[in-house]
C-alpha cells in the first residue's frame, strides 16, 4: 500500500504530511528519577492535509488529539516520525530554523483567557505579532490591528482594552485575531469552543468557517464534540489511545462509520427531537492506560464486536472504500445502527 493510500491522499502534493508521528513521555521514579516506562501519547499516526481543507481530529479525552496538534507545530518535540509542511521537514529543526515558519503555522488555544497576556492590551498583542514578523510598520500597523478586530466581529475601539474586560467568546475571537495577524496558511484549533457557552459555540464555529473560506485557510480542528466537528470539517480522523482508528470524509464517517469506536461515539450525540431516541451504545470498562496499551487492537477490551483475533493481531489502518480508512479487522461487518 502506498503512502498516499495509507493516508487517503493519493493525488497532488498536500500542504501538510504527517508520517508515523510518535510522542512518548517518560515515567520517572525513585530518588534518581530513573525512567521506568513511557506514556505513549502518540503511537504512530499518519495523515495528509490539503491546502484549504478542514481536518477534524476527534476522540475521548486523553486520546492524543492535543498532543498531535502541538507536535505538528513543534510546540512539543516528537519522539520520532516526520512532519512536512509545504514540503519542508519540521522535525529536528532548531528554534531559529523554525522561527520563519512560525507565521505560516498558528494555533488557537482551548482556554481563551490563559492564552492571552493579562498585562497587555489587545492592541499591543496584535501589534507585537504584526511587527515581530515585519508585516507592517508605522500607521499601517494600527490599520492592520483595526482590520483584524473587525474581521473577527469586534470593534477597533476594543484595541485599548485588556483581556479581563471581555467575555469568554470575545476573548476567543481575540485569540483567533492574534493567529490571523501573521497571515498563516495552517491553523491548529485546539478545542476552540469547548470552554464556551453553548449559545456562543455556534457563533465562533461559524466565524472560523467563514474565515477559512474567505482567507483560504487550512485547519486541523481538534475537538471531542462530534456535532461541532461535523459542522466544520471536510474530513474527520477518529483517535483512540494514541492512534487513528478511522479516517474518512465527514459525510461518509457520520453516515457510514466503519469502526465500532466511531459508532459508539456517534451514538452519544443527542438528537434535538423529544420524540426520537438514539440507540445508545455504552462502552464497558475504563480506557486502558497509554503507558501499557492492550495487545492487538487497542479497543478490543471495550469493543462489542471483539473476537479472539482482536487481542492477538493489531489491525492496520486500511482503505475499505474510496477515501475511507478503518483500523478494524471486521470493518466491513460494522453496523452503524446498533451493536452486534
Amino acid at each position: 500500500m502506498s503512502s498516499g493510500e495509507e493516508t487517503g491522499m493519493s493525488t497532488g502534493t498536500p500542504l501538510l504530511q504527517v508520517r508515523d508521528l510518535k510522542k512518548y513521555f517518560p515515567i520517572k521514579k525513585g530518588l534518581l528519577s530513573r525512567t521506568v516506562g513511557h506514556v505513549k501519547a502518540l503511537d504512530g499516526i499518519s495523515f495528509d492535509v490539503r491546502a484549504g481543507e478542514v481536518l477534524g481530529l476527534v476522540g475521548e479525552s486523553g486520546c492524543g488529539k492535543t498532543t498531535a496538534g502541538r507536535c505538528i507545530l513543534q510546540l512539543l518535540q516528537p519522539t520520532s516520525g516526520s512532519v512536512q509542511f509545504e514540503g519542508q521537514e519540521l522535525v529536528g529543526l532548531s528554534r531559529s530554523q523554525l522561527r520563519p515558519l512560525r507565521r505560516r503555522m498558528q494555533i488557537v488555544f482551548q482556554d481563551p483567557y490563559s492564552s492571552l497576556n493579562p498585562r497587555l492590551t489587545v492592541g499591543s498583542m496584535l501589534r507585537e505579532a504584526v511587527t515581530t514578523h515585519g508585516l507592517a510598520s508605522g500607521d499601517a500597523v494600527n490599520r492592520r490591528v483595526a482590520d483584524l478586530l473587525s474581521m473577527v466581529g469586534l470593534s477597533p475601539t476594543h484595541a485599548a482594552r485588556y483581556p479581563h474586560e471581555f467575555s469568554g467568546g470575545q476573548r476567543q475571537r481575540i485569540g483567533i485575531a492574534r493567529a490571523l495577524a501573521v497571515e498563516p496558511r495552517l491553523i491548529v484549533a485546539d478545542e476552540p469552543v469547548s470552554a464556551l457557552d453553548v449559545s456562543i459555540q455556534a457563533q465562533v464555529v461559524n466565524l472560523l468557517r467563514d474565515l477559512q473560506r474567505q482567507l483560504q485557510l487550512t485547519y486541523i480542528f481538534v475537538a471531542h464534540d462530534l456535532s461541532v466537528v461535523k459542522h466544520i470539517s471536510d474530513r474527520v480522523a477518529v483517535m483512540y489511545l494514541g492512534t487513528i482508528v478511522e479516517l474518512a470524509t465527514s459525510t461518509a464517517l457520520y453516515e457510514h462509520p466503519r469502526h465500532p469506536y466511531t459508532v459508539s461515539l456517534l451514538s452519544a450525540i443527542p438528537i434535538p427531537d423529544p420524540d426520537r431516541r438514539r440507540n445508545r451504545i455504552v462502552l464497558t470498562g475504563d480506557v486502558p492506560s497509554p503507558a501499557n496499551p492492550p495487545s492487538g487492537c487497542r479497543f478490543h477490551t471495550r469493543c462489542y464486536m471483539a473476537q479472539p483475533r482482536c487481542s492477538q493481531e493489531e489491525p492496520l489502518l486500511r482503505e475499505i472504500a474510496p477515501g475511507h480508512f478503518s483500523a478494524c479487522h471486521f470493518a466491513e461487518q460494522v453496523d452503524p445502527g446498533r451493536p452486534a
